[in-house]
């Protein structure tokens, strides 16, 4: 059946500006990029460390979120750290405002949330 995660896709406002924070923030790595004329818009394919994968696509006049963490669909996109003081300290360091890191109460790991240039709620959760 199911074997885990193979992408997470994302709808981005500013493609340069997103791509920006997800390749040279984040420091995901270009699998493939790829401008489809015919729709107006990029797919760029970013690689996780442990094998998934970020689509990250532009789309002329996608409607914006309607609300923040709470809309239905996707909550956020939980990203596995082995320190979360260490990754909120190198966000913080390169402009990213990252909430106060707090301790989920029935697994005893730290974890703190953040925003992509879209306000896309991104978390670092301790592994």
């Amino acid at each position: 059946m199911l074997l885990g995660i193979h992408h997470v896709a994302v709808i981005c406002s500013d493609y340069a500006q997103s791509k920006h924070f997800y390749t040279q923030i984040l420091g995901l790595t270009v699998i493939a990029e790829t401008n489809r004329q015919a729709r107006d818009s990029y797919k760029l394919d970013l690689a996780l460390p442990d094998g998934g994968q970020i689509e990250l696509f532009s789309f002329p006049s996608a409607p914006p979120r309607p609300s923040y963490p709470e809309a239905q669909g996707l909550r956020h996109l939980a990203f596995k750290v082995t320190s979360v003081e260490a990754c909120k300290n190198q966000l913080q360091a390169q402009g990213i405002t990252v909430e106060p890191i707090r301790t989920d109460e029935l697994t005893g790991k730290q974890f703190t949330f953040f925003a992509d240039p879209d306000g896309l709620p991104l978390e670092i959760y301790q592994i």
